[in-house]
């Protein structure tokens, strides 16, 4: 008879290995799948992973000090124009309790010692020799028989699972070859993301960005970075490099003629980022395609008979200007994936019906709460005004609030009255003033 598996898992980024960590705690037999030479090998992301579902995953990580790279103590958002930059500062102790609500990461390096922890969770279940992951191989088919997901091809190879989790990323064949997604996803509902990993000594970057320890800084751009472009830029701190990059909307960078890396080195050469990054190396260079966080681009449904789709395939992604979630969405939804799974294994039922309950439970979650609550936020951001007439505004009020020439200095009333007419009207701002006040 041939062998079959509790569930497979088709991708082992972050949502996968989430779910192949719930999956083997609980017993079950699965196998994950993933394309790269190892887990983490092709993801070029990296960045801060939010919230406390990895604290659920590996216990007092902190204590071992393994897999990420600094936990956030300090955050700023700096808008920028062309010449000047105006931050929004904060710093906190409460930022230091465990378990940390944010650390930065590099995924090559993160996953790797999660998939290694998934794998000491393998070996401690009932079933040490009857689940695995599996690399370096692709998945190019989902098999479906009557209408009902009931394993997957690699290559000349069939294996066979009771339910499927998708975790394949944003580029995501698998969900368009079972029907869920359109055959291609509207240009709005993406973006580019390119991102540079510089190296600086770890004692000249702490005493840079002011950190102690373990703490690290995390700073997102608005305005001038993106040169014109829909879109904002980030950096942050990782043990011994500086993660810089931006995220530009794929309609607008075409429809302007610019290239991602164009506009990337217009980034770095700006008078503050300049002096952020001076002396560093540049020791990698990746772009990839996120979702911009629109809950329009999720698939039609994230579940059928037989299958459930997480993290990036579902276009599970937040940006509604306070942070960029996406790599905790995708740990949540592969957790409430395998628990669906594992309930339904205990049911026997693995049908639409059942495996609604992961919907469910996602709807429940802060994840689509939040991308519900938010999705005015996350459109306000694309306006045209919130990377030029705004943060060109703000910069304006800066220059005059913090220039003393020995001149009669007028009221901060006056600066701000000169700079609104220099760059928008008193009606436009009332109207975007209002859509934030509703969006946040």
């Amino acid at each position: 008879m041939e062998e079959k598996f509790d569930c497979i898992i088709v991708g082992g980024g972050i949502a996968g290995l989430s779910a192949a960590m719930t999956l083997a705690r609980a017993n079950a037999r699965f196998l994950l799948i993933e394309r790269g030479e190892f887990c983490g090998a092709k993801n070029v992301s990296g960045g801060v992973l939010w919230g406390s579902d990895l604290a659920r995953l590996v216990p007092e990580y902190w204590k071992e000090g393994q897999g990420f790279e600094r936990f956030v103590a300090h955050r700023r958002l700096t808008f920028m124009d062309r010449q000047s930059a105006f931050s929004v500062d904060f710093k906190s102790d409460h930022f230091s309790e465990t378990p940390y609500t944010g650390v930065t990461v590099l995924r090559a390096v993160f996953d790797a010692w999660l998939a290694g922890k998934v794998q000491e969770a393998i070996d401690a279940s009932e079933h040490p020799d009857e689940s695995f992951i599996a690399t370096d191989i692709l998945v190019e088919e989902v098999i479906q028989e009557e209408g009902r997901v009931t394993g997957i091809r690699a290559g000349d190879e069939v294996f066979h699972a009771n339910c499927v989790i998708i975790a394949e990323g944003v580029n995501n064949l698998l969900t368009r070859q079972i029907g869920l997604e359109k055959a291609y996803v509207p240009g709005d509902h993406v973006a580019v993301g390119v991102k540079e990993v510089l190296r600086l000594d770890e004692a000249r970057l702490a005493d840079r960005f002011q950190l102690s320890g373990r703490s690290g800084l995390t700073n997102e751009f608005v305005g001038a970075c993106s040169d014109g472009v829909e879109g904002g830029g980030f950096l942050y701190t990782n043990r011994d490099t500086i993660s810089l990059g931006l995220v530009l909307g794929m309609n607008d960078l075409r429809d302007k003629g610019k290239t991602p890396y164009d506009v990337l080195n217009g980034f770095k050469a700006h008078p503050v980022v300049a002096d952020m990054i001076r002396d560093a190396e540049t020791v990698e260079y990746s772009a990839h395609v996120v979702s911009t966080g629109d809950i329009k681009g999720m698939p039609s449904e994230i579940f059928a008979d037989g299958v459930m789709i997480a993290g990036e395939a579902a276009h599970l992604l937040l940006n509604a200007g306070k942070a960029i979630q996406g790599m905790d969405y995708a740990m949540r939804s592969g957790i409430l994936a395998a628990e669906t799974a594992i309930e339904a294994k205990q049911s026997q039922d693995f049908s639409a019906s059942m495996l609604g309950n992961y919907r469910k439970a996602l709807e429940n979650s802060y994840v689509l709460q939040d991308m519900r609550s938010f999705q005015d936020a996350v459109h306000l951001l694309h306006r045209q005004e919130m990377f030029s007439t705004v943060p060109d505004l703000i910069c304006d009020f800066g220059r005059q609030f913090f220039t003393v020439d020995c001149n009669p200095t007028p009221k901060a009333s006056a600066m701000m009255r000169a700079a609104i007419k220099r760059h928008a009207s008193y009606w436009d701002l009332v109207k975007l003033g209002l859509k934030g006040a509703k969006a946040l």
